[in-house]
């Protein structure tokens, strides 16, 4: 089974629980979400140009960048039909692989599996527009290593995201992420919020790489 790969590079993992390490992304074309502010709608189209590659090809790339850690993105890469060859493939090979995923699709199957990729859900949140297709059975299937990442836009956002981490004690089960809509909310407001809120073991994480280079900048 081959994969429609969009893009391919090495650079600093820029969120998430690994953020800050240095990172191989593969990311993937198409997605079944349409976010206010998606930064990589270029690649969620089936016209996106995409090199086919095969999951020994994608695992020997990695392999020759050096780089232990592995991002598979999009889009959304759970829509690949095969995306479990792919993960066993590197991480037979001694990767780490990360999925972020845009939490509406179902990571049941994938959790269970001999090789378990660490998952990074997102929760869309209502400045998304996308937050009626949120998946949250998949809260079932989180362990320690996993990650949910709530990107606001608002206050109101956060307000719901709070809602959320209570409503599924999501701290006592995973990681947890604030992080803003580039350009739309102040991180400090955010931490505002979270002191006021009482918001106990629950992060905030910028977008490193929109920091370190233009935040429209491909392939960082």
């Amino acid at each position: 089974m081959s994969f429609p790969v969009v893009e391919k590079f090495v650079s600093i993992n820029g969120e998430s629980v690994r953020a800050g390490e240095t990172a191989v992304f593969i990311r993937f074309r198409g997605c079944n979400l349409n976010c206010t502010y998606c930064d990589t709608s270029w690649a969620n189209t089936s016209k996106a140009p995409a090199q086919m590659m095969e999951a020994d090809e994608i695992a020997a790339y990695v392999a020759e960048t050096g780089i232990k850690n592995v991002t598979l993105t999009g889009g959304e890469p759970l829509l690949q039909k095969d995306i479990y060859e792919l993960i066993e493939c590197l991480m037979k090979n001694g990767s780490r692989v990360e999925i972020e995923t845009n939490g509406s699709v179902s990571i049941k199957e994938l959790s269970q599996k001999p090789y378990r990729a660490v998952f990074t859900l997102d929760y869309k949140l209502p400045c998304s527009g996308m937050e009626a297709h949120m998946l949250t059975e998949n809260y079932e299937y989180l362990c320690a290593d996993d990650a949910v990442k709530f990107v606001s836009g608002s206050i109101s956002d956060l307000e719901r995201a709070a809602q959320i981490i209570e409503d599924y004690k999501l701290t006592e089960k995973c990681r947890v992420y604030l992080s803003p809509v580039f350009g739309s909310i102040e991180p400090a407001q955010m931490v505002e919020f979270m002191l006021e809120h009482k918001l106990n073991d629950v992060r905030l994480q910028l977008q490193l790489h929109k920091f370190i280079w233009d935040p429209n900048r491909r392939g960082v």
